[in-house]
């Protein structure tokens, strides 16, 4: 599945946009090409989109699903993902009085919702609950089968979670369209899934068959498409991260792009977690990644470089320190082109 194009769709985001917690919501508006008719945010209520995120998408900004029914939504995407996936109190009113008026309801937290009865019993003919973290049937251990594929591999990874690793991996797809390679972006996460269809919830899938829910992924895809772009998760350098090291071995990729918040330190939920200097971090992943030489020679291609709290000409700065320090090509892809990151991974 995948949010739906025909549909008129409402985001429900108490706090999320300016807070830390929005991370779904924010990317939909961004990327998706489905109709989005309100954004539910009592904190935001009435103010501008684009002043509050840069997003240039012109959607209002109501303070309930009530307020949002003169839109006349069809679909409430839960646009959140907190810390440990669970639903906010505050979020319940306003996730019963959508499926009261008859919209069926998007939710990528780890709660299933259509499980609950209370929440079964609001559903019309019609109405659907799509729960996105689901774990896929008919799963094996991996075997490094990926490594067999001709296609190009490209990984996000990232010195912490929630950085632009699926942004990333997302713009360097588009890129790769735009220049005819025939290209495949592959969700891992609740928001890709959401966007795009193809993918798994990989932090719905027990961590023994998490690799080879991976390997099942890219080899489905891998023979058909000459490049794919594997949406990354978590980080190697945060301590509860267990998504990073199963995309690696599932996938075997061919190619790591390294995504890091330019000006971060520390690990930003457990500050006592220091980010090493990028050229350590890299010879860290691309250690990792080759199993010291027993899945080959795997290199980090570029660095994309978070720098949404910069203003221009200090991001431009920023890129052109990164590249110097890394030596690899390095751009924020997001604000400016992917064309750089692109180049370096189809020319090796």
């Amino acid at each position: 599945m995948r949010l739906p194009l025909n549909k008129k769709i409402a985001i429900l985001l108490h706090e999320g946009l300016t807070g830390t917690q929005g991370k779904t919501g924010l990317s939909i508006l961004r990327y998706s090409e489905s109709p989005i008719v309100a954004i539910i945010d009592k904190e935001s209520e009435g103010k501008s989109l684009l002043n509050i995120t840069g997003i240039n998408r012109d959607v209002p900004i109501v303070a309930s699903t009530s307020a949002a029914l003169q839109y006349q939504p069809e679909v409430l995407v839960i646009g959140i993902a907190p810390k440990g996936g669970m639903i906010p109190d505050d979020y319940w009113p306003d996730i019963k009085d959508a499926l009261q008026a008859g919209m069926s309801l998007v939710n990528g937290l780890h709660i299933q919702l259509a499980n609950i009865p209370d929440l079964q019993a609001l559903l019309k003919p019609g109405q659907l609950i799509w729960d996105v973290r689901k774990e896929p049937s008919n799963l094996d251990i991996a075997s490094g089968l990926a490594r067999t594929l001709s296609c190009r591999r490209v990984l996000t990874v990232g010195t912490d979670m929630a950085i632009g690793k699926m942004s990333t991996s997302l713009e360097l797809h588009w890129a790769a369209k735009s220049r005819g390679w025939n290209s495949k972006f592959l969700a891992t996460g609740q928001t890709g899934l959401m966007l795009e269809g193809d993918g798994i919830a990989l932090d719905a899938v027990r961590v023994d068959f998490a690799a080879g829910a991976v390997e099942q992924l890219v080899m489905r895809f891998g023979k058909h498409y000459d490049i794919l772009q594997i949406e990354g998760q978590g980080s190697l350098l945060h301590p509860g991260s267990t998504a990073t090291l199963p995309l690696i071995r599932g996938s075997q990729p061919t190619h790591l792009i390294l995504v890091h918040h330019f000006g971060q330190t520390h690990n930003r939920n457990n500050p006592y977690v220091p980010i090493p200097p990028l050229p350590e971090v890299i010879k860290m992943y691309e250690m990792v990644a080759s199993g010291a030489g027993a899945f080959g020679k795997i290199m980090v291609a570029g660095v994309a470089l978070n720098t949404r709290d910069l203003d221009e000409d200090t991001a431009t700065a920023a890129i052109a320190q990164v590249t110097s320090e890394t030596g690899l090509p390095c751009t924020d892809p997001v604000r400016f082109d992917a064309g750089v990151l692109l180049d370096a991974v189809m020319s090796n």
